[in-house]
């Protein structure tokens, strides 16, 4: 499609992509709230992609191993739509077009910090050593507070749109996925 028209493509990617104006202004139709969920599947570009792959390759694979297809599927949408909202709250009058799985997979590094709070990963450390194995609660709060100041500095600097990141919708997801594994009945998860 991005090929065959250009322009076409970037209508077709506004009009699934999630815009809080555009939702909040429009609540009442259905199409609106629809991209809460076909926001979740486009991206910004090969590199979105790829980042979002990464996390969801590392952390995401436990998760599903131990809520299941349907169970992880169903974290996944939910806490997808929970960081839209969230970050739809903090930038209720933003036409920027969000797209991408990122909350989502927030909601499953939450959900992973849960579960598996004595797993280490393997994570890139520039400043000390290019790989370390890290204690995966030490890496997974460290993102989220990350995630939280980046979104509190652009809050308070006045530029939370501008940079292209919805920091909201990664802490909004986050937060989700810890709230449902916690909540998440015991004889459900395998």
């Amino acid at each position: 499609m991005l090929l065959a028209d250009e322009k076409a493509f970037a209508a077709w990617m506004t009009r699934h992509a999630l815009v809080p104006e555009r939702l909040l202004s429009g609540w009442a139709d259905a199409e609106q709230w629809q991209t809460l969920v076909t926001s979740m599947f486009l991206h910004g570009g090969v590199a979105h992609v790829l980042g979002n792959c990464w996390f969801l390759w590392v952390f995401g694979n436990n998760v599903e191993d131990r809520l299941g297809f349907l169970g992880f599927a169903l974290l996944y949408v939910f806490t997808g739509a929970v960081a839209a909202l969230v970050q739809v709250a903090v930038e209720p009058g933003s036409s920027v077009p969000m797209v991408g799985a990122s909350g989502a997979i927030s909601g499953v590094l939450g959900a992973y910090l849960l579960f598996f709070p004595r797993a280490w990963v393997v994570a890139l450390v520039p400043w000390i050593v290019p790989v370390l194995p890290v204690p995966a609660v030490v890496f997974l709060l460290l993102w989220f507070f990350l995630q939280a100041h980046a979104g509190l500095g652009a809050l308070l600097a006045g530029t939370a749109g501008a940079g292209g990141v919805a920091w909201w919708a990664h802490a909004g997801g986050f937060l989700a996925g810890v709230v449902l594994a916690w909540n998440w009945p015991r004889s459900k998860a395998r």
